[in-house]
């Protein structure tokens, strides 16, 4: 079950014109760029890339995003980047994902649901003793924006608490990504008011059709010319095809300038306002 809905995961919204969402409109007319707050209660989340380099623009602000403890990117004036990779089931790609991340002293967060860390403990263990950060994408894969009281919000990041604490005997991160990408604002604040931080991404591609891999030469035609200063780029260890380039792309990226940052501790940046502080 786990493994169909991973495959439901939405692929990145590129717009072509106006995209509309529930944290807000981009709207894109003559070269000029506006971004307005709307209250519309549900959105995916969607990007839309204006130049190579250059962080997109998201249907979300980098300021609403704050008000929550969530964010999308990081500072886009360094060139430090930060690798997560979501993970719902495991099927041999682990392993050579974190060899190659610590060929480079490469420090990365693994989203994970329950079924890897009821199914996967020997690997979740190798992932914090070589430095990664585990982060929470739920127990059971819901779309979590169709989740309205806060005690079945908590029981879905709960849940994965307790079985990291069994594996671990170390408290799980409050890191928090929405699953396929699907939230409110509802969802926002209450994550926040458990002490998360949720995160998005401002760079991914289609990674996660385990049967329909890409080419090496298509997964660089996006990851390379996308990649920008304070991206939080997501991966899917599902891959096949990022267990094979994963070594290269890091290479690649470590040439183009970047370094590799941590994202907890970026997150352990962001000020609430005090009027949203949980």
């Amino acid at each position: 079950m786990i493994g169909r809905l991973w495959k439901t995961k939405l692929v990145p919204l590129i717009a072509a014109g106006i995209i509309l969402a529930g944290a807000g409109i981009l709207l894109f007319t003559g070269g000029v760029r506006e971004t307005v707050q709307t209250a519309a209660p549900v959105t995916d989340w969607g990007l839309s890339f204006q130049k190579e380099g250059e962080p997109p623009l998201a249907n979300a602000t980098a300021d609403y995003l704050k008000s929550f403890r969530a964010l999308y990117v990081g500072d886009t004036a360094g060139k430090e980047i930060y690798i997560t990779f979501d993970a719902g089931f495991e099927n041999g790609n682990t392993a050579p994902i974190l060899d190659a991340l610590k060929k480079h002293n490469a420090k990365a967060t693994f989203f994970l649901v329950g079924n890897y860390l009821e199914t996967q403990p020997d690997l979740v263990k190798r992932m914090v003793e070589e430095g990664h950060i585990v982060g929470n994408h739920t127990y059971s894969h819901p779309d979590m924006s169709k989740i309205s009281d806060a005690e079945s919000f908590s029981a879905e990041l709960k849940k994965n608490e307790d079985l990291f604490r069994e594996i671990t005997g170390q408290e799980m991160p409050k890191l928090y990504r929405p699953p396929q990408g699907k939230f409110c604002e509802s969802n926002l604040q209450m994550a926040c008011d458990l002490g998360y931080s949720t995160v998005f991404w401002s760079l991914a591609y289609v990674d996660w059709y385990t049967e329909d891999q890409p080419t090496k030469e298509q997964a660089f035609s996006k990851l390379l010319p996308r990649i920008h200063p304070g991206a939080v780029v997501l991966l899917h260890s599902t891959s096949s095809t990022n267990a094979q380039i994963l070594d290269e792309l890091l290479t690649e990226w470590e040439g183009m300038g970047y370094t590799f940052g941590d994202l907890e501790a970026l997150c352990a940046q962001i000020e609430v306002p005090k009027s949203s502080a949980p």
